[in-house]
């Protein structure tokens, strides 16, 4: 039985709304900046969150988590700590497209997904600079379980994109394997895990739009 004195608590949270989010450009690693839109979904889910008493803040280090955090962290006497391995997915030459000629460029590809086993989805490379599933959750557990290690039953913020929380999500059974698509989880949406450096609990999800059936 868990020990809830000895878990830290994540409040993991998708960067608002950018630029290039509207214009359905691919971001991944590459950057744009928020909209008038994207601060004030920050503002509202700093609202949600005011009452916590947050130990730490870690964001991405790419600009559109870095601002979202600073805008949730409202007046609390923190730093925002950066991590590249709380990163987007890394698209590669892809950084930079249209988000409508990927998806015909690899039509075949996610046509193909549905046939494929759990295993297979999460190790399939689009290309050979794109990063597979297995890739970004790999990276981002590790850094998630170090911070839970570092601030055990404290309650942290951390501040990251939505590839990495939809595949997370995905990978603790929130839903089945491949049914949350690249739109299905909203700007400033969040997810409350418990983690004790090993372990990951789920507590809430607030922000996903639609799971496909």
């Amino acid at each position: 039985m868990k020990k809830d004195n000895l878990f830290c608590t994540l409040y993991i949270v998708r960067h608002g709304e950018t630029e290039w989010n509207v214009k359905n450009i691919i971001q991944g690693q590459s950057d744009s900046p928020l909209t008038e839109k994207g601060i004030n979904q920050a503002k509202a889910t700093a609202e949600k969150l005011k009452d916590i008493k947050f130990a730490a803040a870690f964001s991405s280090d790419l600009f559109r988590t870095r601002n979202t955090a600073e805008l949730i962290k409202l007046d609390r006497q923190l730093s925002v700590v950066t991590e590249k391995a709380l990163r987007e997915r890394n698209f590669g030459s892809y950084e930079g497209k249209s988000g409508d000629d990927f998806g015909l460029t690899f039509k075949h590809l996610f046509e193909k997904l549905k046939d494929l086993s759990e295993f297979e989805q999460r190790n399939l490379k689009f290309a050979s600079d794109i990063e597979s599933d297995e890739e970004i959750i790999s990276r981002f557990i590790l850094k998630l379980r170090e911070i839970a290690v570092a601030y055990p039953a404290k309650n942290v913020l951390v501040v990251t994109h939505g590839g990495p929380i939809r595949t997370f999500l995905m990978h603790l059974g929130y839903t089945k394997y491949g049914k949350l698509h690249p739109n299905s989880f909203s700007n400033a949406g969040y997810a409350i895990v418990q983690c004790d450096g090993i372990d990951f609990y789920l507590k809430e999800v607030k922000g996903v739009i639609k799971i496909d059936e």
